[in-house]
């Protein structure tokens, strides 16, 4: 199987104001907040005894951390062996996506084969993936160096940024990843942020974020958890995947959809308190009739988050303005 591993950010002191990005350009301070992988694996993860391979993710690494908001994402010239591993994926996930993702999914998948250069023999460039989601619905990729918090990766979906990592899973097991890699952005996620409904749900769950206490923080982020990473909607009549963790692990998205499957329908109030695995198939998955749907409930939801100020995302120069503030600076 394929698990995704989140954390939270800290703050004991929650009297105190939180600061959170008001620009685009302040998601620069996020690389050094990475909280595990990277480039330190753990002892289990399947590439640790691997010199090769960590001194590769290294490099990759570097190249995440030293980026800025607006330089081109720099290429990667993927190895024979990650292109091989890529490959694998690619064929396994693109048999049961016709059957088992969305139809926004599979809307959209075959234009970004043509465009963005999805194929066996090929990992795309996050750069290419960027440009083309940025046309559609105003999404970018930026690269990051491994796990972030969920307060800071959350923030970033509130400025229609989804943070992408650009090293590739160990090749003794292509079917599973501890952390996203390449082929979980890419395959799992990239696709449905071309899509304007579930882009502004994305960035619904980014803009609740903001400012929110950690309690909250937790909330949204399992509310992020059972929809964007594991979520399941209903269409024609059958259930059908949209999380970018079931659309990049070829056993779950099977798993899923089968009767074993515990299913419950999304409601963030009860949906937020729910626990999670982050090392085997998820115990229960939650289902929306649409993106729409689970967004207008989401916006219910975010009412009833107590926050002394209302935000405002300009589109324009991708800026949160914010009114009625009794944050001091």
């Amino acid at each position: 199987m394929e698990a995704i591993q989140m954390g939270f950010s800290s703050n004991n002191q929650t009297s105190l104001p939180i600061w959170f990005p008001t620009r685009i350009q302040d998601l620069d301070r996020f690389p050094s907040n990475v909280l595990s992988y990277g480039i330190h694996l753990e002892a289990d993860h399947p590439g640790f005894n691997d010199a090769v391979y960590r001194e590769r993710r290294k490099q990759i690494v570097n190249v995440a951390i030293k980026y800025k908001h607006g330089e081109p994402i720099p290429r990667v010239e993927y190895t024979a062996e990650e292109i091989a591993t890529w490959r694998e994926i690619f064929r396994h996930l693109t048999q049961l996506y016709p059957t088992h993702a969305c139809l926004e999914f599979n809307n959209i998948f075959p234009v970004m084969v043509a465009q963005c250069g999805y194929n066996e023999e090929n990992i795309p460039q996050l750069q290419d993936v960027s440009d083309f989601l940025c046309r559609r619905t105003g999404f970018i990729l930026r690269p990051v160096a491994g796990l972030l918090s969920f307060r800071d990766f959350l923030a970033g979906l509130a400025f229609r940024v989804f943070h992408a990592t650009q090293y590739v899973r160990h090749g003794s097991m292509p079917m599973y990843t501890p952390e996203p890699d390449v082929c979980h952005e890419l395959l799992g996620h990239a696709p449905l942020f071309a899509d304007s409904s579930f882009a502004d749900f994305a960035q619904q769950i980014g803009l609740a974020s903001l400012g929110a206490s950690d309690d909250y923080i937790e909330r949204l982020g399992t509310c992020y958890w059972f929809t964007l990473e594991f979520g399941l909607c209903r269409q024609e009549g059958k259930l059908r995947a949209f999380g970018g963790g079931l659309l990049s692990s070829f056993g779950e998205l099977e798993y899923c959809l089968s009767d074993r499957a515990v299913i419950k329908t999304f409601d963030p109030p009860k949906t937020a308190l729910a626990e999670y695995s982050i090392t085997q198939y998820q115990s229960v998955y939650y289902v929306s009739d649409s993106f729409d749907d689970a967004k207008q409930k989401l916006l219910a939801y975010t009412k009833t988050i107590p926050r002394k100020f209302e935000l405002n995302y300009n589109p324009c120069n991708r800026i949160i303005d914010i009114t009625n503030s009794k944050l001091q600076s």
